[in-house]
């Protein structure tokens, strides 16, 4: 992969990331407000405004992305941001990590990587 292609790739596995954890803490924030309802509270949150703002960034970064790479590779690579996310989840909100979870994670890594060695054939 080119060196172009492992920053983008980088790009947008971190703005995939970043999207879900903004969406997230933009729900929570607008749970915690209480003398509104949630969708209202939602709308007005700006987390909701930049996570949706940086998946419209990330959505221009994947398709040039895909333009340098096979999309089996791409997609497969990009797979990475499951791991991401499940970190960030317990980073940021406490969320669990439980064995099942450890478990599944596992299997999609080995899988992106037996995909990944398969090679252009």
């Amino acid at each position: 992969m080119s060196p172009l292609a492992l920053a983008l790739l980088a790009a947008v596995v971190i703005g995939n990331t970043a999207g879900q954890l903004m969406l997230k803490a933009a729900s929570v924030r607008a749970d915690a407000a209480a003398d509104e309802g949630h969708w209202t509270a939602l709308m007005r949150e700006p987390l909701l405004w930049a996570g949706l703002a940086t998946y419209v960034i990330e959505f221009f970064l994947w398709l040039a992305f895909l333009s340098l790479v096979p999309l089996w590779q791409g997609v497969m690579v990009a797979c990475i941001d499951i791991l991401l996310v499940m970190v960030g989840g317990r980073i940021f909100f406490g969320e669990h990590i439980t064995p099942p979870r450890i478990i599944a994670i596992s299997m999609i890594a080995v899988g992106v990587l037996m995909v990944g060695l398969g090679g252009n054939g």
